[in-house]
This record gives C-alpha cells, structure tokens and sequence, in this order.
C-alpha cells in the first residue's frame, strides 16, 4: 500500500524489470477516483464515466430507490444521457497533489505539551493548513497522519457532487453466490456500477482516464492496484494490537451481530422491509465476516509471535543507538495509554460514536445541535468535522433528500437504546436520563414519532439560525442530543487526550523506525490513495490448485450445480441470452497485490496502464489483513473487463455503453 510520492520503484524493477515512470504514475493518481461513501474507482471514459462496484454503489441505489423502483434488485441500464438517474449526497475525490507538512505541524505543538493541550494545538495547525489550502486553490484539502504520526500529508482532491447512475447489472448478478461465496475463491460475479460525472450540468472531461483493455489480464502479468485502503494496524505495538484483541474487536462483532440479527428478523416480515434493509443489512453482513477473519488472525499465535518478534528487533536496535532511548520510553507510554483508553472504550464507543443511538434521526438532531455550538468559534478551535475548509461536505450530507423510513428508526434506534441500557447499566444516571422513565422501545418510538429533523426544510431552518434556533423548537430528538452532549465531549475530550499521548509516542517510534528502515516501508492505510503491485497468480489450498481465473461457463456450471436456487440463481437475462455469450470469456481473476477494505473498486491495471479489472473482494486469507499482510495464500478478486463488455454487449444489450468504454468516448 504504498503512497504514490514514494512509489517502490527499486522492488519494482528488481522483481519485475519493469521501471515505474512519473507522468504513468501522475496519470493513475488523477484517473482514480475516492467515493466518499466508503470505496474507490476510476474514470474510464473523457465524457465522465466512472466505475466501482455495485456494493460500493449500493448506498447510492438504495437512496434512489423506492416501492416502485427497485435500482438494487432490479438493476438500471440508462438507455440516453437523459435517463441517467441523479444520485443523493454522493461526494466523489480525485487527488490532486500532496505536499509534506510534517515541519508546519510539529512546530506548532508547543514542546513539553501533552494530553488535550497538544491535541488543541495541532488540531489548530492542521485546521489552519487546510483551510488555507482550500481557499489558495478551492480543492478539498485534507492533512492525514502517516506512519502513526511520523509524517503529516496535505491531499488536495477536486470535489465532485454532481454523480449520476449510468448502469448497474442488479444484485443477483453483482453478488452471485450471496454470503456463502463472500470473501471466498473461485468466484462469478459481476460487480460492477457505473455513474457518470458532472459539472455545471454538464459532463466532465477529465484530462486522465483510463484505456479500457478488451481482453483482460493473462495469468502471470504484472498489474497494479490504484485505489483506497480504509484503515490498517501494521505498525501497531504489541499494546495496541492486545487492546483490540481483547476489548475493539470483541466489541464490534457483538455489536455486528445483534444488528444482524435485528435487521434480518425484520427483514422477513416483508419484501418491502427487506427492499429497506437491504444495504444496512449486506454492510452488516460483510463486515461481520471481515471482523471474524481479523479475530482469527489477532488470536493466531504464529501472527502476534511475528510481531513481537518484529517488535523484539526493532527495540534491540533502538537500544544499540545513542538516541534510541526516547523510542523504548516510547513503547511504554503507549501501553500505559492502552490502559486508559481501554477504561473509557465502552462509553465512548456507546456516546460519543453513538452505538446506543443507531439512527439516521439521532445523528442529524447532533449534527444541528453541534453545529450551533461549533460555527460560532473560531476555525481552528471547532471539532474537526465543522472546520470552515469542510462545511460544503457536511452540509451535502446534512441537507440529503434520502428517504428516512420511520419503522426503521424506531426498531433500530430501540434496539441500540436496548443494547445502551445492557451496557452501562439500568441504573447509570445517563441511561436513566436517555429513557426519561419509558423502555428502549417505547422511548425510541416517542422519540422517532416526535421530532422533525427528517424535514430538509425544518433543519435548514435550525442550522442558519445557529444554537438558539436549534434548541427552540425543543425537538425531543434534539433534546435528547442535548441530553447527553456535555458527557460525550467531555469522553471524546478524554479519549482524544490519551490518544494525543500515543500519537506523540507512536510519531517518535515511526521517526525511528523510519531512520532505520528508511521508505522502505509503507505508512499504515488512511482511506487516501495508496499503489499496490503484483502478478495475476493462482494459489493452493488444502492440497488443491486454484486456477487464477474463471470463466463464464463456470457461472452457470455453479449455478447448475445448486439447482439455480438463491444465492446461486441467474437473473432472467442471463437465462434468456446463455447461448448469445462466449463460454470462455474471462469473469473474475485472483492477484497478489495488496488489498483490505476501501479497496472495493480499485482499478487493477496492467503495464500499459490500461483498465483490466476492477477490485471486488478478497479470499478468506485477506481478512487479516488489517494486521499483517502474507502474500503467499491472500488473493485480490477483481472482475474481469473483457467480462464486462461481454455482459454489457450480450446480456444487458448495451452496446453504446460498451462502446464508449473500449473506445473512451461517448
């Protein structure tokens, strides 16, 4: 996952003789694309096509759709430029440029601060960079933290709000083989939706998209993965990774598997329930499954000897150096941080991150609050999430025309308020304040029923008019933000203390790592662009080869093979048009470049920097990859592009949709 100003251009060339040269580089980074709903993509055409998945895409498919119009179920095919569907609150970045900050940031931390004054101080700096940024060049500017505080980036991205839905295959053909082929090998899917980009009402042309490849990759080419990793823990300290084997992730899959639970009940009541719960549900789902492969890599011994071994090394080398003694303190702060971050976890997690308050109603009622108290003050003191430089991301969010389903809220916003109550306790005074003398149930419901922060035209109101207009209606939702927002700052305070207190530590440890080890590693992922190589490349498991590619013949065959029933049914279309498609079309293939989560829709390229596939998933190797990356068994799965002309061609009968991706114009 490497950062595209400090390419492995050596490692490259020594295993590949292949020379990474700067202007294919520079034409990568600005045809790839970040979908800021979580996922990554690419621009495939100079009138504005961008692809990614139908699972990145699907949040964007379940706003627009409705009891009439199914656009996850069914799919969509615009068949002019007239009937391409606006999407809502869809905010799409391509990097521009980044430029090292790290001296501005250190510098303005005055020396010897610690806990909430450091925190204060860079939170003022980095607000200030990127305010400055913004209004120099109108790019969204973000400053991010890499190597666990060692260096600071500025990322400049233009911002694109004007996305609209081109084409998506439906949920059948996208997700074939449902949850039980998720995160497995062979796969058949294909995983593929396509917006198209616009700009003062007309589509872009972005100088940088990618060739489109009609024939895809052969096993053995080497090719390379553009896109966004969301978060990794590689350079964790051994403290850190036990914190979240012990409290985060147990955590998470708790709280992963009553909503699952929850949402699949309700789900079976009604089609129209599941045409509701569809994409919180497959979310849900997907994440339990990575969350149980990251458990069982954190509780593999073999993985966490590997870092204390790592760790062992790196501490014996720091303690040959004469100026190796701050980093071993360093090891030892973090682990007593651990500790009091461990403390305050839970409630932190059920406050300020609002696990108790699972609902859309919740988080604007604290987004309108908040915004009143924040606005006010100056830049560089706000939360970072009301920064001046951020105001047009949030208000896109804020002021989303997307349908809020009031059964919805209250069953979710119950069972959180439940799971609160189980939590801290019946008798925590917050707890007992929150229910104001009602059950979850009944609460959620009075709460749900009484506000009116689901009117776009009601929060437009309370957000121009500040604190005062937001807490004059006495909306109950609002209130019961109110309720609990002097204890969840003053924990989010504490929590970002005892965080600054490690981000000090860890940045003098990633320092020394770094003057040791040089670039010849990588900063941990951060949801920013990150290149990763390798080889389209089969494996072994259990004994037996897995080919690296299939074919659409083997879609059918797996189909036959579970009596077409669901998860393994074809959509009519495909049924209907069988004997149109050529067999030995590649579908889906396996590489060992580099990927985790924020991957979804990756452009996988070849040499030439042509499109070849496109990121959908990984095998069941991946799943640890949050922690450690082995190469040996852990595959990439990328749809195949011949795949997708094929389907488009023959299946969708799209031929001026495929046309304009071989040839890169409408």
């Amino acid at each position: 996952m490497w950062l595209f100003s400090a390419p492995p251009r050596e490692k490259i060339q020594a295993a590949y003789g292949y020379t990474l040269d700067d202007a294919w580089l520079n034409h990568l980074m600005k045809a790839s694309v970040r979908f800021n709903s979580g996922g990554s993509g690419s621009f495939v055409s100079a009138d504005g096509l961008v692809i990614t998945n139908n699972h990145v895409g699907l949040d964007a498919l379940q706003k627009m759709s409705s009891p009439s119009k199914n656009y996850v179920h069914d799919g969509f095919t615009a068949a002019t430029a007239a009937d391409e569907v606006n999407c809502l609150d869809l905010e799409l970045n391509v990097l521009q440029s980044t430029e090292d900050v790290t001296a501005r940031v250190n510098a303005a931390v005055p020396p010897g601060a610690v806990g909430d004054d450091a925190a204060k101080a860079r939170r003022k700096v980095i607000a200030g960079i990127e305010k400055e940024s913004k209004d120099a060049t109108g790019l969204r500017s973000d400053v991010v933290t890499l190597y666990q505080g060692g260096q600071y980036h500025l990322y400049r991205y233009k911002r694109y709000t004007d996305i609209r839905l081109v084409f998506s295959p439906g949920q059948q053909a996208a997700f074939f083989g449902g949850d039980p082929d998720n995160f497995e090998y062979p796969r058949y899917d294909l995983d593929i939706c396509i917006f198209r980009v616009y700009e003062n009402g007309q589509p872009v042309h972005p100088e940088h998209f990618l060739k489109w490849s009609e024939t895809g990759p052969r096993e053995g080419d080497l090719v390379f993965v553009s896109g966004h990793p969301g978060r990794t823990e590689r350079l964790f300290t051994v403290a850190q990774l036990e914190m979240l084997r012990d409290v985060v992730y147990p955590s998470l899959e708790r709280d992963l598997k009553r909503r699952d639970a929850l949402l699949t009940a309700w789900s079976a009541r009604s089609d129209e329930n599941m045409r509701r719960a569809k994409a919180r549900l497959f979310s849900i789902r997907n994440s339990r499954k990575y969350y149980d492969g990251l458990i069982a890599g954190i509780l593999d011994p073999q993985l966490l000897g590997r870092k204390t071994a790592d760790e062992t090394s790196l501490k014996y080398r720091l303690a040959q150096r004469t100026d190796g003694n701050e980093a071993l303190q360093a090891f030892d702060r973090i682990a007593v941080t651990e500790g009091a971050i461990a403390r305050i976890y839970v409630r932190e997690q059920m406050l300020e991150v609002a696990s108790g308050f699972a609902s859309d109603s919740f988080t604007i009622a604290r987004t309108l609050l908040r915004a009143g108290d924040e606005r006010p003050k100056p830049n560089g003191e706000r939360l970072p999430e009301f920064a001046e430089q951020r105001k047009d991301s949030l208000e896109l969010a804020l002021f989303s025309e997307k349908p809020i389903h009031t059964d919805m809220e209250i069953l979710t916003l119950g069972d959180s308020l439940t799971e609160l109550t189980e939590t801290l306790g019946y008798n925590d005074p917050t707890v007992q304040n929150v229910l104001a003398g009602k059950s979850p149930r009944q609460r959620a419901s009075e709460l749900v029923l009484g506000t009116k922060v689901r009117d776009v035209a009601f929060r437009r109101q309370l957000y121009a008019g500040g604190a005062a207009a937001a807490l004059a209606p006495h909306d109950p939702m609002i209130e019961l933000a109110r309720t609990i927002d002097d204890e969840s700052r003053a924990i989010r305070k504490s929590y970002e203390a005892e965080r600054e207190i490690e981000h000090q530590a860890q940045a003098v440890i990633g320092k020394a790592r770094y003057d040791i080890l040089g670039a010849s590693t990588y900063p941990d992922a951060t949801f920013t662009l990150r290149l990763a190589y390798g080889t389209v490349k089969g494996y072994e498991e259990d004994g037996v080869r897995v080919a690296p590619l299939t074919t659409i013949a083997g879609l059918y065959q797996r189909s036959a093979d579970h009596g077409d029933k669901e998860p393994f049914d074809l959509p009519q279309s495909w049924v209907d048009r069988k004997t149109d498609v050529n067999m030995d079309t590649p579908l889906d293939f396996v590489t060992d470049c580099d990927i985790i989560g924020g991957n979804s829709g990756s452009p996988t390229v070849n040499t030439k920097g042509e499109f070849v596939g496109i990121i959908f998933d990984g095998n069941i190797e991946v799943l640890p990859g949050d922690l450690a990356y082995d190469g040996v068994q852990a595959r990439s799965v990328s749809t195949d592009s011949a795949a997708i002309l094929e389907a488009l061609r023959k299946v969708y009968r799209d031929a001026p949709l495929a046309d304009e991706l071989s040839s890169g114009r409408r």
